[in-house]
């Protein structure tokens, strides 16, 4: 019986994890979400992104609740955003680390670029965190 010989013009199963990022831990963000109706209707003030977690007093790896605007460490600390969400079901956070932006019930990040309704917040906690406006992406350069 001959072995089979995998074809050149199709790429292997490492290629394509490496093709969609896998490999490096890139992850694509969703560009929708069914629980932006949970998002608190002032968001053009919040905490600083020095703040504490409100229930350790830990001053890393925060999180900025999008609905009660309470700032929560993360899993990597003390879990304490993950048990407000499993407490309150307010689902949809910023990290103060990174400016990401995820929901728990989708289990995904979130584009705050292209959510509309994250821009607003997400240009809030960058100019907080770094003094200036973040560079948006255009639909022209998002197209591209």
């Amino acid at each position: 019986m001959a072995k089979e010989v995998p074809s050149s013009s199709s790429p292997s199963m490492e290629e394509e994890l490496e093709i969609c990022g896998s490999e490096s831990g890139w992850v694509e963000a969703r560009t929708r979400c069914d629980h932006l109706p949970s998002l608190s209707p002032d968001l053009s003030h919040i905490p600083t992104p020095d703040s504490h977690c409100s229930r350790c007093d830990h001053p890393a790896e925060n999180w900025l609740c999008l609905s009660c605007k309470d700032v929560l460490c993360s899993r990597f600390i003390n879990k304490h955003m993950l048990k407000h969400y499993q407490e309150s079901g307010h689902c949809i956070a910023l990290s103060y680390s990174d400016l990401s932006v995820w929901c728990f019930s989708c289990d995904s990040y979130l584009d705050a670029q292209m959510i509309l309704q994250l821009r607003p917040v997400y240009e809030i906690a960058h100019l907080l965190k770094f003094g200036v406006r973040p560079p948006l992406a255009t639909v022209e350069n998002l197209l591209n």
